[in-house]
């Protein structure tokens, strides 16, 4: 399709949008394919009511019971299962490993410190820590304190770095950040603390099989290849950004999978511009599904939320800035926030247990 255009419109969007007026984008395939910028008098969540099951969802994990040692599922489809995941602290000498044969696991650190053993090395990990355990790969999360965990469970490949395109091989993060897994580390914190696996649970098909043995599991002596753990820590991506106009969120893409994308929102300077829209642009995501995990800070742009808790925009859904946040931006210079955003390709499914923890007015939080 090529460009066309009629009436009041802008010539670069985001950006010099009439005074009194709100920018809608309409776009497929995320923010990749083709995209329309519509200028309205009033913002399309200007609804007073909604009926049916195209609403959104804000759920508050803090509320949910904790069942420590077991994934908690929250959303989940065929390529992607999101979960909640608490975990204590536990005698290193009865240590057990696990092993998912049901696809990759994406660990979001969101309260929490500790060790990970695995058959390639220990890594460690803190608050703000993704850990990437590939498909099979033997492991044991040792914590040395209560943590709380995001698992983003990829079914159908395995995670990838996003294509950089133009702004080269180190923009985001630089590979080099990535914490690599350490077998001398790994052999002499075995023999400091006592640890010895002697079970592996692997999940296959959503159920449990245990394979016991007289010695620990953990025993490599050595490796090489391009198929092993990695860490990746917040502190080491650097947000890309532009001093003129909003970018979308698809520039702040960590990982890519078959269906799904997981992207990481930071603290960072907002658009210096006089005309460029500061607050997330009025949208509809189209194609995709929107999770946003709330981590850590002020965020902005919703009014009345904390950490640990978390949104779902189907798709189809338009929505945008909060009325709050679009008055108090001209007091502001920085976003403030943390969050992890996953947007699925295919309809996301809502666990059941979450209807307990679901704040439902939260439809009417656009409504002035």
């Amino acid at each position: 399709m090529h460009q066309y255009s009629q009436g009041k419109f802008t010539t670069q969007g985001h950006k010099g949008i009439p005074e009194g007026h709100f920018e809608e984008e309409q776009g497929r395939k995320g923010f990749f394919g083709p995209v329309s910028h519509l200028i309205k008098p009033q913002p399309s969540t200007r609804w007073n009511n909604i009926e049916g099951p195209l609403r959104p969802h804000l759920y508050d994990l803090v509320e949910m019971a904790k069942s420590h040692g077991q994934w908690q599922r929250i959303l989940f489809n065929s390529d992607v299962t999101i979960s909640n995941y608490w975990l204590k602290p536990s005698d290193p000498t009865h240590a057990k490993a696990f092993r998912n044969a049901d696809g990759d696991t994406l660990y979001f650190v969101h309260k929490g410190s500790g060790e990970i053993f695995t058959e390639f090395g220990l890594l460690k990990y803190k608050t703000g820590t993704y850990i990437n355990i590939p498909k099979c790969v033997t492991h044991t999360l040792l914590p040395s304190e209560e943590c709380q965990f995001l698992v983003i469970e990829s079914h159908t490949s395995f995670y990838r770095e996003p294509e950089r395109g133009m702004v080269g091989r180190n923009a985001f993060y630089d590979p080099t950040s990535f914490g690599k897994p350490s077998l001398d580390e790994m052999h002499a914190r075995m023999k400091e603390i006592g640890f010895s696996a002697l079970e592996i649970q692997i999940k296959r098909n959503k159920e449990i099989t245990r394979f016991t043995y007289n010695e620990n599991v953990y025993d490599t002596v050595g490796w090489k290849g391009d198929f092993f753990p990695v860490t990746l820590h917040i502190s080491d991506l650097m947000p890309l950004m532009s001093a003129r106009v909003h970018l979308p969120p698809s520039a702040h893409t960590t990982f890519a999978a078959n269906g799904f994308v997981v992207c990481t929102f930071l603290p960072r300077p907002l658009e210096s511009d006089a005309d460029a829209l500061k607050v997330p642009f009025y949208h509809q995501n189209i194609d995709y599904d929107e999770v946003l995990f709330y981590h850590d800070g002020n965020f902005f742009s919703r009014d009345n939320l904390h950490a640990g808790m978390i949104t779902f925009h189907p798709a189809g859904f338009p929505h945008g800035p909060h009325p709050k946040a679009v008055k108090n931006i001209g007091n502001k210079t920085h976003t403030d926030e943390v969050a992890v955003m996953v947007d699925t390709w295919q309809n996301l499914n809502v666990d059941p247990s979450l209807e307990k923890v679901e704040l439902k007015d939260y439809w009417k939080s656009w409504m002035k």
